[in-house]
């Protein structure tokens, strides 16, 4: 059996595969984001190691004999600063921090070529630009560490001592040549960031070290397994779901929303508003829509409502399309596609006496809704329209809110029937890296639900409802740009 491991933003998952791709089991255990002042994310490592050692022993239980390699994934764009012998120097600062929003600049005034070879959006939450915020406001801290990893290469880093990274992780930090595959040493330079303690590049799929013997002990597992590189969350979940062909496309629903197309070659957006990645296979590219705010603005919305979710989704679907004219826009921690703005910020906007809070939970749901179709659009613009789009994801398992977004974006939803893609995907890779799958073409494929949801006809509501929430935003910017918060720099 392969084991998987996905460290994702607010808990991780172990999952345990068989050879056939069956999953045996599954676990996961949280841990806290903290944000000690607006803007900021982060996470104390530690509590990494503790959740990671909680979730496998309750995947893997009496099966510690049958498990024969691990595989990792994880989330994105973070950095985590350790001394030589992988002690963190701080916490880990996340994908969703804001603090180098002021310090983008040192990126905007690159020359074209070295922008180009980014391929990316210059945003906050990338290691790149959280580097240059640790070095303007703790140049001791910087100037003391050894390696600035990746949090699923700080996991490896425990489990096998060796220091390592691999390009759909690297992808991400804004400090990689995306059209050449490798670092961009000379956008460090002009950036006058180190490039000492960045990692070397391995094959995601590689072995990167074996399980040490203390590992061992934390995890409950045989000392010596083989632990191989592993891959970005939305690369692992891309494996682990069977999004392979191009052409297809997947919105995945969590925290945040992502709309994944691969490639065969590595296009750059012209427009710039939308991502390209490596993948967890070799040569092969993916373009990615991120939407920061889907069930992370929902929860939200929920929690101040007094609902539960079976309450928030009974109530919301009583209301008509459109809400009676009340819009919501989710942005509770800014945006990356298509507005790259960290300081957009939400609200509900044409409240009256009418409205009641069934209005308020499903406008948040509609706006949602509206922006993962914007995220949509921004793909279509690249030159790949689609008519339909496989569905993954947790947050997208209640049937009336996947019939709002096979409604809204007017495409055909393919459930896929796979959960903790991003486990599954780790588990793979960790199959294919210690030889027991071949490749993976070899690897059994996670089946589509075969009743499609369809979208109804255009509803009036809904298409007046859509213009609205296109028009708030460059509406309301101007206003919340005099809210903008002060980072320290």
């Amino acid at each position: 059996m392969l084991l998987g491991i996905d460290l994702g933003t607010g808990s991780v998952k172990a999952l345990l595969l068989a050879i056939d791709g069956t999953v045996i089991a599954e676990a996961s255990h949280p841990y806290t984001v903290r944000s000690p002042k607006p803007g900021w994310a982060e996470t104390e490592p530690a509590e990494w190691w503790n959740a990671v050692a909680i979730a496998v022993r309750a995947a893997v239980k009496e099966d510690t004999e049958q498990v024969q390699a691990i595989g990792l994934s994880g989330q994105m764009h973070g950095v985590v600063l350790t001394d030589s012998h992988g002690l963190p120097l701080r916490p880990a600062i996340l994908w969703a921090d804001t603090r180098s929003e002021a310090l983008l600049k040192a990126y905007r005034v690159l020359s074209h070529t070295l922008q180009r070879q980014l391929a990316n959006p210059i945003t906050t939450g990338m290691a790149g630009a959280t580097l240059l915020w640790l070095q303007a406001s703790e140049p001791t801290i910087y100037a003391t560490a050894r390696w600035a990893l990746q949090p699923k290469d700080w996991l490896r880093l425990q489990l096998t001592g060796a220091v390592a990274t691999e390009p759909s992780d690297a992808s991400g930090t804004l400090l990689y040549d995306v059209l050449h595959d490798r670092w961009a040493i000379d956008v460090l330079e002009a950036l006058h960031l180190r490039s000492d303690w960045l990692p070397t590049l391995v094959p995601s799929s590689s072995i990167a070290g074996a399980l040490t013997v203390t590992a061992a002990e934390h995890l409950g597992l045989r000392a010596g397994l083989p632990v191989v590189a592993g891959a970005a969350d939305t690369a692992a979940a891309m494996l682990g779901s069977g999004l392979s062909q191009l052409g297809m496309m997947q919105l995945t629903v969590g925290s945040g929303a992502q709309i994944v197309m691969p490639r065969s070659h590595p296009i750059a957006d012209p427009h710039v508003r939308t991502h390209l990645y490596r993948t967890a296979m070799p040569n092969q590219w993916y373009t990615l829509a991120a939407m920061q705010n889907a069930g992370l603005a929902l929860d939200w919305v929920r929690n101040l409502l007094g609902f539960t979710w079976q309450q928030a989704y009974a109530e919301a679907f009583t209301v008509a399309p459109g809400c009676e004219g009340l819009t919501f826009l989710p942005y509770l921690t800014g945006e990356r596609t298509p507005h790259l703005d960290p300081n957009a910020r939400g609200a509900w906007v044409g409240l009256g006496r009418h409205h009641g809070r069934s209005h308020l939970m499903r406008a948040a749901l509609e706006g949602v809704a509206f922006a993962i179709k914007q995220g949509l659009e921004a793909i279509a613009d690249t030159g790949t329209p689609s008519t339909e789009l496989r569905l993954a994801g947790g947050g997208t398992l209640e049937p009336a809110w996947r019939q709002l977004l096979a409604d809204v974006m007017q495409v055909s939803l393919y459930s896929v029937t796979v959960s903790a893609a991003s486990a599954r995907g780790a588990a793979l890779l960790a199959g294919i890296g210690s030889g027991i799958c071949d490749d993976a073409q070899a690897i059994p494929q996670a089946p589509l639900c075969d009743s499609p949801v369809v979208p109804r006809s255009p509803n009036p509501n809904l298409t007046d409802a859509w213009e609205r929430y296109q028009s708030l935003y460059p509406s309301l910017h101007q206003w919340q740009e005099s809210l903008r918060p002060q980072h320290d720099v």
